[in-house]
This record gives C-alpha cells, sequence and structure tokens, in this order.
C-alpha cells in the first residue's frame, strides 16, 4: 500500500465542521459490519508504511528550512535605505542573464 500526503501538514487539513454537519447534532454514522471486518482484516494484516531514502531527506531537508525565516528582514532594510539613498545600483547585464536562466528553467 503506498500512501502520498504531499506535504499536508496538521495546519493545512480543514477540521472545521460545515452547518449541515453541526445541524445533524453528535449522531456519526456507525460503519456497516462488512467495514468493520475490512477494517479489522487489514489491521490484523499488520500494514505499514515504508518511506523512501529520498523521502526522509526530503522531510529532515524541510525541518531544516522551517528553522530559517521566510524573509530576510536585514537584507530588506538594506536595499530600502539603498532605494531612498539612491545608492542602489541594477547591473543590467547580471540582471538580464537572470531573466533567461529563469525562462530556460520555466520553458525548457
Amino acid at each position: 500500500m503506498s500512501v502520498d500526503f504531499n506535504g499536508i501538514g496538521p495546519g493545512q487539513v480543514n477540521t472545521q465542521k460545515t452547518t449541515a454537519d453541526k445541524s445533524s447534532g453528535a449522531q456519526t454514522p456507525q460503519p456497516s459490519a462488512g467495514e468493520q471486518a475490512k477494517t479489522q482484516a487489514q489491521s490484523a494484516r499488520g500494514e505499514n508504511v515504508n518511506l523512501s531514502s529520498q523521502a526522509k531527506d526530503l522531510k529532515q531537508l524541510e525541518q531544516k528550512l522551517g528553522n530559517f525565516p521566510e524573509m530576510d528582514d536585514d537584507r530588506i532594510e538594506q536595499i530600502r535605505s539603498a532605494l531612498e539613498n539612491g545608492s542602489y545600483k541594477i547591473d543590467a547585464e547580471k540582471l538580464a542573464q537572470k531573466m533567461l536562466e529563469m525562462d530556460e528553467s520555466i520553458f525548457g
């Protein structure tokens, strides 16, 4: 059995009940006998999930990246002040090269 979570974390799952769910009260549908038997059979088989080494590496990388801020406030402030005082210089060739690289990465 294979499970692909696609990077979904607990904060990305909608756990709020809709109005229709709330109006139905605390009554939850009970699984049929067939569904219960299937669930018990799966539990008895001892199904488990194995992650590839690549998935484990990606998870470690994701955790490391989580320690970095989304924005570099110091760099933003440097650029802002350089723009305000007129000392910010744009290298047109470097900008053009970066645009070409981005175009190549997107469109091949």
